[in-house]
């Protein structure tokens, strides 16, 4: 190979590479720029500073958030919100693991059709499917109740998480619950003391997954939970505005102060986010 094909094909290395990184840069800032607005229009003291943010500039000030943390019932959402988030990430991450490692592993009747109709129901919109939820919850008097909105949380997350679970055990060999089976393990001890450890990545997508769906929903918890002092966060936010008056500035520092404890459950999972999202979307 001649000096100039190696020096052509060095300048085409060297072209891509800082395309890549332009191009990875660019995408960078274009995500993070809403996020360094929000926290830039956080920290103006007017509600109407929105509409003139180079104003703010000069006169930056943590107000907001203090006024957040001393006069708002800030905690009583932060509370709820873990409450029912938490509680919708445990339950609905063991019933759609057993659902998918149930399918996976067992060719019981129906089973291809009954993950047919998990996804089937995905394509129902939230305005039709309030009615019937709050006649039920109702009915079980779980209204302005955390588990009655856990358990419609769920019916959201289960079916996505037990399909995307179903493909990372089947990514699982066979021969592990057969060796849990020679070794005198149960069916759910294979899957418990095997299995489970192994789809830590396929897990923690999913759980993070049941996680930000509770957390950030508003229909469902604005509709089932009555109590001011039950309310999540999202609907706390629309305590800020009103028919007449919109406060803008508390509602940015608020949002800010959301993103914290979504931040830090992402970072406990982070380590098994990206080989869960592309583990199970191929098989062995």
């Amino acid at each position: 190979m001649s000096a100039m094909t190696v020096q052509k094909s060095s300048r085409r290395g060297l072209v891509a590479t800082l395309a890549s990184h332009g191009v990875l840069t660019a995408a960078s800032l274009i995500a993070l720029f809403p996020i360094a607005w929000l926290l830039y229009l956080s920290l103006g003291p007017d509600k109407d500073d929105y509409l003139h943010p180079g104003g703010i500039w000069g006169k930056m000030t943590f107000d907001n958030y203090a006024f957040v943390l001393q006069h708002t019932k800030f905690f009583d959402w932060m509370k709820s919100s873990l409450i029912v988030s938490l509680g919708t990430t445990v339950i609905g991450v063991l019933v759609a693991a057993t659902t998918g490692y149930a399918v996976s592993r067992m060719r019981f009747p129906g089973y291809r059709k009954f993950m047919w109709v998990l996804l089937v129901t995905q394509m129902f919109p939230i305005a039709v499917l309030i009615v019937p939820m709050y006649e039920i919850l109702s009915d079980l008097q779980l209204i302005d109740h955390y588990l009655g909105l856990i358990l419609v949380y769920c019916s959201t997350a289960v079916p996505y998480c037990a399909w995307l679970l179903k493909g990372y055990f089947d990514t699982i060999p066979f021969e592990i619950d057969e060796a849990g089976r020679v070794d005198g393990l149960t069916p759910f001890g294979t899957f418990a003391r095997l299995i489970l450890p192994l789809a830590k990545p396929g897990l923690a997508v999913a759980a993070f997954y049941s996680f930000i769906t509770a957390f950030g929903e508003v229909a469902f918890a604005s509709t089932f939970m009555l109590s001011d002092t039950k309310y999540t966060f999202a609907v706390g936010l629309q305590s800020f505005v009103s028919e007449h008056d919109a406060q803008r500035n508390l509602m940015a520092a608020t949002a800010v102060l959301v993103a914290i404890p979504v931040s830090a459950f992402f970072y406990l999972v982070q380590k098994n986010l990206v080989a869960g999202l592309t583990a199970g979307g191929t098989k062995g």
